[in-house]
């Protein structure tokens, strides 16, 4: 099957099979953008909810730009990779701002902005504005190392490179947009990482992998980055009017700019005894008697490349800071999911 041919068949496929999402109705920037960002390393079941939200709470990027970070990222919560949120909030202020409102109509411009790489300003590009660009993810990956039967590695610079030229060569010209909408949603939907189906696949007599039965070796990932461990100690300081302390995280890494209660990290999980050593120096806090382990197990969180374990203290106390929050106001803030996990489960022993 020709290249020109590839690209008919997956049009036709997309007409008949696409799923009915609500940014596809429409080709304005700001919701494509929204969704893009939304959706990266997100599935569509988990983002939807988030794009709906989104949509409703600000229905156009003046809206999201008059808006508090906060309050972005409170919406966001649960969601993952918050710098995305953050970004999201930087470009609508100068959209808004700088732009009149306008996004750009080309993809080298759209990289200008805020937190939009190459993959987002594709896809805003091609599916607006029908530039000729190819989209990349995960999905296009998968595709098309199968179809053509490339095991350069998609998490390295030498495969980036080449499915990238590769995915440039073969799109059709006219299309682009639904083209590039196609071939990922091929990927989500028929071409899927584990139970490909490959019966009912409209190119199936011309895939490499599947002549070859390799359909399960591609694509090729190098080695996994090893994953590191950390231990964290939450401390939940409680006076006698039900107010604790909760302090925004600003020193980059993980959940900049979210809010969580007083933290000790430590190279393992701390007893009791070296807690109230640790916390009384680090937090001048005098902790006697009036300290009590909230989660008998420790809560697990695991990210990308981090493995988190946490354990909750319950800290009672009449020496609180000047910045303490009602209890009950703890989540009205943007939160780690670690914290809003814990919160949902051990709220009703914070007493």
């Amino acid at each position: 099957m020709g290249q020109a041919r590839l690209s008919e068949v997956l049009l036709r496929w997309f007409d008949d099979n696409q799923r009915d999402l609500p940014w596809r109705s429409s080709k304005e920037p700001y919701l494509i953008w929204l969704s893009e960002v939304i959706l990266q390393q997100t599935q569509v079941s988990q983002g939807l909810p988030y794009f709906l939200k989104f949509q409703s709470k600000f229905p156009t990027v003046f809206d999201l730009a008059l808006a508090k970070e906060q309050e972005v990222l409170k919406v966001w919560e649960g969601l993952g990779y918050y710098s995305r949120a953050r970004n999201l909030h930087k470009t609508a202020i100068e959209v808004a701002t700088n732009l009149k409102g306008v996004f750009p109509t080309n993809s080298q411009d759209l990289q200008k902005l805020p937190g939009i790489g190459i993959y987002t300003a594709s896809a805003i590009a091609s599916i607006c504005y029908e530039e000729k660009v190819s989209v990349v993810d995960g999905n296009v990956y998968r595709v098309l190392s199968r179809y053509f039967g490339v095991d350069l590695a998609i998490n390295e610079t030498i495969g980036v490179k080449y499915f990238k030229a590769l995915s440039q060569e073969i799109l059709p010209n006219e299309r682009i947009g639904d083209y590039n909408q196609a071939l990922m949603e091929f990927g989500a939907l028929m071409c899927t990482p584990k139970l490909p189906n490959c019966v009912e696949c409209p190119v199936n007599s011309s895939c490499w992998a599947n002549a070859n039965k390799a359909v399960m070796d591609l694509p090729v990932k190098s080695k996994k980055v090893k994953v590191r461990n950390r231990y964290f100690n939450y401390l939940i300081f409680l006076n006698a009017s039900l107010q604790t302390q909760i302090i925004k995280r600003s020193n980059g890494g993980i959940w900049q700019h979210l809010y969580e209660f007083p933290l000790i990290e430590s190279e393992a999980l701390l007893s009791i005894e070296a807690l109230k050593e640790q916390a009384s120096s680090q937090h001048n806090s005098q902790m006697k008697d009036n300290v009590v382990l909230i989660n008998q197990a420790p809560i697990e969180h695991k990210l990308t490349h981090q493995h988190i374990f946490a354990n909750f203290w319950l800290v009672k106390t009449d020496l609180l800071a000047s910045n303490c929050v009602p209890l009950d106001e703890v989540d009205n803030y943007p939160l780690p999911q670690l914290i809003v996990r814990f919160l949902k489960n051990y709220g009703s022993q914070i007493r």
